[in-house]
């Protein structure tokens, strides 16, 4: 065999050896595509959800806050807002517009978002954009004038309604 012969076979083989690696590949792509494909249509089995209990939060007596004050508490991520007329909200401290934690000023009796200068008003309605909506709610309870909240459930809400506030004098819970 001459030199050029040897060249001739070994080009066969590199063209030969490179067929085989982009058929291979293709059909391993190929193979993947098909089982993403059966995944996307295999029904999903269905997970036991477990019903989360309450989180409740001992705000204390409701003889100790005075009317138009603000308490925060900062293991519940709330404020507790004792109104004018003695009814009781819990507020979420996040801002609904990116969820900076709002903190309350007390001397232009306001919840100031630090972060894009969103304000909301002590019953926690919208003063100034960009929040979509005013501060979400926790359940209150009052047993005995004991203050309970229940932190397990957020409660989403476009504006304040006066019927969203607790009062000692009954046994409600808001929402």
């Amino acid at each position: 065999m001459d030199t050029n012969d040897k060249t001739a076979i070994k080009k066969a083989g590199k063209r030969n050896f490179l067929k085989i690696l982009w058929a291979s590949l293709g059909l391993i792509a190929l193979g993947e595509l098909v089982m993403v494909i059966f995944s996307f249509f295999r029904p999903v089995a269905k997970k036991e959800v477990a019903v989360s209990a309450a989180r409740m939060i001992d705000a204390g007596s409701a003889d100790t806050y005075e009317p138009g004050s603000v308490s925060a508490f900062v293991t519940g991520q709330f404020y507790l807002v004792c109104l004018e007329d003695g009814g009781f909200l819990a507020l979420s401290n996040r801002c609904t517009h990116l969820g900076c934690a709002v903190p309350w000023d007390k001397e232009s009796k306001k919840f100031i978002c630090p972060c894009h200068a969103s304000e909301f008003d002590i019953t926690g309605n919208v003063l100034s954009s960009p929040a979509p909506r005013a501060l979400d709610l926790f359940e209150v309870s009052i047993v005995n004038r004991q203050i309970q909240v229940n932190i397990g459930n957020r409660i989403r809400r476009n504006r304040f309604n006066r019927h969203q506030a607790v009062y000692p004098e009954t046994i409600t819970i808001q929402g």
